[in-house]
């Protein structure tokens, strides 16, 4: 049974596992603002995952970087693809924690198809204004290495169905993608789109799986908010380190359930930014990154 940690502050909990620096269960006031998992065993659909050192998909697992060609495994034999990094098998290691704050290690690499080593360090920090997480990496080896990150959580804004759900985020343009393997083609804008939700409304029917960007940052932060017509919510907010916001509905074919929770992802970069270039970081030796997030109650 993998390890785990349990802050609570000013009215919220969170519980947090060692495997994958997962957040597993997020509540305010008993509410559940995250769809939970199961403690113990296998963390479904990525739930909660810190995904590094890539967030998305990289196309066949194959990439190029300083000229020289490296194949990771594919663990998305569906698509073809290497999906959400190589962080959220691990057991990461607690460096310090108390009541409301937590921190955990892992090292990333050298491994197959990334020859690099990453030290990651993520940070979580709950108080009376939710739940504050940031997500720091370090090149401990003496090459450059290519990185990108996001979280992974899916949110919850009550009881009502999902399709009811009314989200706002200001995005003017989406990367369209492949239907089948949800590679992508171009970026294209929002408006008059079914992806525009730059002004509150129903998700409705409406099934997503794609990165936004565009993205409005106001006082270096950017917001996303889902609410439930009974009257709850839950928002979230990332800095600028995250010019990408990846959105997925959650839809599974039946009779698996699907559209539990509405998973909602910064990212530091698009899909296979591993391949396009696209905002991917190029961390030089000794070099440092950090990313950061909050979620909170509605």
């Amino acid at each position: 049974m993998s390890t785990e940690f349990t802050l609570s502050a000013g009215g919220y909990t969170a519980v947090v596992t060692a495997r994958a620096a997962a957040l597993r269960i997020l509540q305010f006031e008993g509410r559940d603002l995250v769809v939970p998992f199961p403690e113990g065993g296998p963390i479904p659909d990525y739930r909660g995952i810190i995904a590094a050192p890539w967030p998305n998909r990289i196309a066949d697992g194959k990439y190029s970087f300083d000229g020289v060609e490296h194949h990771l495994p594919v663990n998305e034999p569906e698509r073809e693809t290497a999906l959400h990094g190589l962080a959220f098998p691990l057991d990461w290691t607690l460096k310090e924690s108390d009541a409301g704050s937590l921190t955990l290690t892992c090292t990333v690499g050298p491994t197959a198809g990334y020859p690099f080593v990453l030290e990651l360090e993520a940070q979580y920090t709950l108080d009376d204004a939710g739940l504050h997480t940031s997500v720091t990496a370090r090149n401990a080896a003496d090459v450059a290495a290519p990185y990108g990150v996001c979280p992974h959580p899916y949110l919850v804004a009550g009881s009502s169905p999902l399709d009811e759900w009314l989200l706002e985020f200001s995005a003017d343009s989406f990367l369209d993608v492949t239907p089948d393997r949800l590679l992508p083609i171009g970026v294209l804008p929002v408006d008059g789109h079914a992806f525009d939700f730059r002004s509150a409304r129903a998700i409705g029917s409406t099934e997503i799986d794609h990165a936004f960007t565009g993205i409005t940052f106001d006082g270096g932060l950017a917001r996303l908010s889902v609410r439930d017509p009974a009257g709850t919510g839950v928002g979230m907010s990332w800095d600028e380190s995250c010019p990408w916001l990846q959105i997925h509905t959650a839809d599974k074919p039946e009779p698996i359930p699907g559209r539990i929770g509405l998973a909602v992802e910064p990212m530091t970069c698009p899909p296979d930014a591993f391949n396009s270039g696209t905002d991917l970081i190029r961390l030089e030796p000794g070099a440092s990154h950090k990313a950061s997030w909050s979620m909170y109650a509605l």
